[in-house]
């Protein structure tokens, strides 16, 4: 069983200027003055018109990683910039099966895919239909957003040479639902769920008496259930949970597995709402804004649990991965314990 995690959860990485040019001459020096001076009265203009809730430059990167030789490769070290030793044991990979295909690859902080600090999604356009709180409008809603996903997540983990399939999306209506993980049971703590490639959004968990016309809340939320996914096809999930059961689910050690899970999927969750802000679609700066804001209000602290972190560690590896889309500032499984409790 994946987890049962509350409703609760921006993307854009910081773009750095090309290397300073050497001046050859007084003629060249001129014009480079006049380009600066004109380039900065046009970024005076775009500042003036920037909504004041802007928290980070443009989002993504337009190229994709170059996949590492040999996903089975032992990595060289994570490139998480707040990861420290791994305080877990490395998880073995999962021994090769008779299928010649793609395997998961089940590592914690050591997973090639946390390890290129380049890495990061591609900037695309995702076109979604209006909010509007009815079971039908956010049906179409979440079929949409789930194409964007696999448009997002797809390409990163096939490049790595990992079984991508995107999950299978459903849509309860009534007060309890059937999984493979067991009988779910609609309410508050259950705005959308993730159990074995399949993605479970109940509308009646969505809380649309209380967030209304928010669709970059509901957007968040359901990146960081498909951001479980990535978990999944990746061998994170497996190697994860290996873990919880070794230690036992309600173990200090335990608890803390899960919450680094979840910190997670919090980050996977902001590295697509970042990659795709501003783009052309209807992934609004105002989406944004309003998905970052909601970060705070999550967490253990709201949920009165101990397996999805505090509502201030919620929202920072949400951020982490909105504001940089790097997957290596998601590398959870590395970070000290003070940053996952």
């Amino acid at each position: 069983m994946h987890g049962q995690p509350p409703p609760q959860w921006h993307g854009a990485p910081h773009q750095y200027p090309p290397p300073p040019r050497r001046s050859v001459g007084a003629i060249v020096g001129i014009c480079l003055g006049a380009v600066a001076v004109l380039v900065l009265g046009l970024v005076a203009i775009v500042s003036l018109n920037r909504d004041g809730n802007d928290h980070v430059a443009n989002a993504g990167y337009s190229t994709l990683p170059s996949p590492p030789p040999s996903a089975e490769l032992t990595p060289s070290g994570s490139a998480s910039p707040s990861s420290s030793t791994n305080p877990f044991p490395t998880s073995p990979t999962r021994a090769p099966s008779s299928s010649s295909g793609p395997q998961k690859i089940l590592k914690l902080g050591d997973h090639p895919i946390l390890q290129d600090p380049s890495a990061g999604l591609q900037n695309r356009v995702c076109t979604l239909p209006q909010w509007q709180s009815s079971q039908q409008a956010a049906e179409a809603f979440f079929t949409a957003a789930g194409k964007c996903l696999d448009n997002a997540w797809g390409p990163f983990l096939e490049a790595y040479k990992l079984p991508f399939i995107p999950p299978a999306l459903h849509f309860p209506t009534g007060a309890s639902f059937e999984t493979e993980c067991g009988t779910i049971q609609v309410g508050i703590a259950t705005a959308a769920y993730y159990c074995e490639n399949n993605l479970y959004v109940p509308f009646r968990g969505l809380q649309t008496d209380q967030y209304g016309n928010n669709p970059g809340v509901y957007l968040a939320l359901f990146a960081h259930e498909y951001g479980h996914h990535v978990q999944e096809v990746a061998g994170l999930m497996d190697a994860a949970w290996q873990k919880i059961y070794e230690s036992g689910q309600n173990s200090p050690s335990g608890l803390e597995m899960s919450r680094r899970k979840e910190l997670q999927a919090q980050c996977f969750s902001g590295m697509f709402l970042g990659a795709h802000v501003d783009q052309g679609g209807t992934v609004s700066r105002d989406m944004y804004n309003k998905a970052w804001n909601d970060q705070e209000t999550r967490g253990d602290n709201t949920s009165r649990s101990q397996d999805h972190g505090t509502n201030a560690h919620y929202a920072s590896w949400w951020r982490a991965g909105a504001s940089n889309n790097r997957i290596a500032d998601c590398n959870t499984f590395s970070a000290p314990s003070s940053a996952v409790s």
